[in-house]
């Protein structure tokens, strides 16, 4: 694949994106409403997760929870590549459910960077089957390699209580998430907790990790990816994003997601 390229290939098992990229660009910080796992091929990375900055190289494994906030950057000039499954958490869960005997579904990853060889290799071939265009078995086979690898990578770790947003921050999320499409301004949002307006950018970055703009566009994202994924029509979905229009739709999702909503849109039809 050439350096700066990202691919999201045909959806071939439901709820779950297939993406692989090799690629020098720097992520700003962002969120995915899914659960993420993949494996990086050649070079290396540095970036932001729930558990601290960390690194990881060629051969390691990487994850990210749902609304887990990170970034990337590549290590050195080279750059690096990677493949990387993204699956909706009510597939996760019924995954989790069954692994864990019905006792929990509500399991996170715990390590964003796993260095295991074996699991890298399973990954591989989970990857391969995701990607393929199918045939006799496919599904039997899919959900072998979906269950046994959740169970190694999960660890059936519980997910770790994040520590409480202030009521008064807490009170701005819940203004935006409630309701991502209203024409919200910081004014609102610091009335809403009773700070000022200085008071909750800082409040609310140190409570999320994004400040109040940023979590306000990518929960406006998350909307688009869904609205995209259910087949409407990418202007249609910038406008009822709350986008001023498709091209800023589009220069949006290309940053956070490093390909385009065109390409998102043909993966999943």
């Amino acid at each position: 694949m050439a350096k700066g390229h990202f691919r999201v290939l045909p959806r071939r098992i439901a709820g779950v994106d297939v993406v692989e990229a090799a690629t020098n660009h720097s992520f700003a910080r962002h969120t995915h409403e899914q659960f993420g796992i993949g494996l990086i091929r050649a070079g290396a990375q540095t970036s932001l997760s729930g558990r601290g900055t960390v690194e990881a190289k060629a051969g390691d494994v990487i994850t990210v929870n749902p609304g887990e906030v990170h970034d990337g950057a590549p290590i050195g000039d080279a750059g690096r590549s990677w493949r990387m499954l993204y699956f909706d958490p009510p597939l996760v869960a019924s995954l989790i459910d069954d692994v864990s005997e019905g006792k929990r579904s509500d399991c996170e990853f715990s390590d964003p960077v796993i260095r295991n060889a074996g699991l890298a290799a399973r990954f591989g071939t989970i990857f391969a089957a995701a990607a393929g265009a199918g045939g006799a078995g496919t599904g039997f086979r899919w959900e072998e390699l979906a269950v046994t690898l959740f169970a190694e990578a999960m660890q059936l770790a519980p997910p770790n209580a994040p520590a409480s947003a202030p009521k008064s921050v807490a009170a701005a999320v819940s203004l935006i998430d409630d309701d991502p499409l209203a024409p919200l301004s910081l004014a609102d949002l610091a009335r809403e907790s009773g700070l000022s307006r200085f008071q909750l950018v800082r409040g609310f970055a140190k409570a999320t990790g994004l400040t109040p703009h940023a979590y306000l566009v990518q929960r406006r994202i998350d909307v688009v990816r869904r609205l995209i994924a259910g087949g409407m029509p990418l202007a249609e979905a910038a406008a009822a994003g709350g986008f001023v229009d498709q091209s800023h739709m589009t220069r949006v999702f290309v940053r956070k997601y490093g390909f385009s909503p065109g390409a998102y849109a043909q993966a999943v039809k």
